[in-house]
């Protein structure tokens, strides 16, 4: 697991119930590992957008992850809403992915997350 070097995002991972930051964490490790597998993908930075832990490159969209006490079972992957990126994620794994509108891909705690696919809308919103 890479270290979170971002001293407000590490604040931000330790406010989640101990359940809930460890599938956090494997979204943001998935983000790093597939950024890192992308050779047209430089540096990752992490920061906070909007209160949430954040990914942002020089290429690509942001990509933020989060969950919210008011829907304790479940948690997400948020994507830039204006870039059409949701509505091809439908299109390509529409079977594999629960989505919220235009602008995530919400996960729930007792399902298991494709990774495979995962990656390749990660590996879009990077790019």
């Amino acid at each position: 697991m890479a270290k979170i070097n971002n001293s407000e995002v590490a604040k931000k991972f330790s406010k989640y119930p101990d359940s809930i930051r460890e599938r956090l964490l494997f979204l943001r490790q998935l983000i790093l590992d597939t950024a890192s597998e992308m050779s047209s993908v430089g540096e990752v930075e992490e920061t906070l957008k909007w209160g949430e832990p954040s990914c942002i490159t020089k290429t690509g969209s942001t990509i933020r992850i989060d969950w919210k006490a008011s829907f304790p079972d479940q948690y997400g992957m948020y994507f830039n809403c204006k870039a059409k990126l949701v509505d091809t994620f439908k299109e390509l794994h529409r079977d594999q992915f629960h989505f919220e509108g235009n602008r995530a891909i919400v996960f729930y705690v007792n399902e298991k997350v494709p990774i495979n696919q995962l990656k390749q809308c990660i590996a879009m919103s990077l790019n």
